[in-house]
Order: structure tokens, then C-alpha cells, then sequence
């Protein structure tokens, strides 16, 4: 087992600043070269501490204005126009970036792409959902309608 330290978010994982028990394999094959987690040393508590403001910056101020974003976000169908090939077949697939940005344009409000999950990729036209995580207790669902650039 190795004890690291997560840097970003990582599903059903942990929060950035965590401090965690993972195989090794996990952490060596995947945490550590795609930049989610460091090894945990002595010393890193003073990284931890930092990792942690950080995130609580990043944070919405409070719970009201999550829960208030929420609402928005839930009330809103959010418009992804992107590439695609014949019979609604996109070119590549929609990225949390891509969301991001298509909830900002929609005037709905300015979310972290790293907060938001999609559950299964998305390479076809049509209506799909994603979740964002706002705070650690506040989940809300994008209705996305994807479709094709003329």
C-alpha cells in the first residue's frame, strides 16, 4: 500500500488534501503520473495545509450560493453544438471542458470543469446528463442536449 497525498479531486477516492491508502500499482501507474496525487513524505503537511486553502478559495462562498447554482444548473438544458459525422456520430466526444464551457455561455453560471463528471462518454447527438459536484454535499445534474454543427 502507498500513502499519498491527492492533489485534485478523484472519484469515490477523495478530495485534494486528503491524505490516502492506495495499492501500489494504482498510485504508481495512474495517481502519480497524471498529476492527482504526490507521495506522502514527513514534510508534506505543510503541502496538505496549502492544497486545502486552495480548495476551500475554489470553493463556492457558501452553501446558499451552491444551492442557488444548483437550481440553476437542474433548471436549465444546456446546448452543446459540436462536430458529428452522419447519423449523429460526433468527432472524438464531449469533454468536461466542453460542458464548462456551454454552462457559462448559457448565462447559467461558472462551474470548475475538474467538479464535473460525466458517467459514460458522450459520442452521440441527442439529450445526455452530467453530474457537477459544487461542495462535498451538494450534487447537481446537467440536462445536456448535444447537436451537430451545420
Amino acid at each position: 500500500m502507498s500513502k499519498l497525498i491527492l492533489t485534485q479531486e478523484v472519484s469515490g477516492l477523495g478530495a485534494p488534501g486528503d491524505v490516502v491508502d492506495v495499492k501500489n500499482g494504482y498510485a504508481r501507474n495512474y495517481l502519480v503520473p497524471q498529476g492527482f496525487a504526490v507521495p506522502w513524505t514527513r514534510g508534506g503537511e505543510k503541502q496538505v495545509e496549502s492544497i486545502k486553502a486552495a480548495r476551500t478559495a475554489r470553493e463556492h462562498a457558501t452553501i446558499e450560493d451552491a444551492q442557488d447554482l444548483k437550481l440553476r444548473l437542474q433548471a436549465t438544458t444546456v446546448k452543446l453544438v459540436v462536430k458529428a459525422g452522419q447519423g449523429g456520430r460526433l468527432f472524438g466526444s464531449v469533454k468536461t471542458s466542453d460542458v464548462a464551457d456551454a454552462v457559462a455561455a448559457a448565462g447559467v453560471g461558472q462551474i470548475d470543469k475538474r467538479k464535473i463528471e460525466i458517467s459514460t462518454p458522450i459520442k452521440t447527438t441527442g439529450d445526455h446528463e452530467a453530474t457537477v459536484r459544487l461542495r462535498d454535499d451538494i450534487i447537481a445534474t446537467i440536462s445536456l442536449q448535444v447537436v451537430a454543427a451545420k
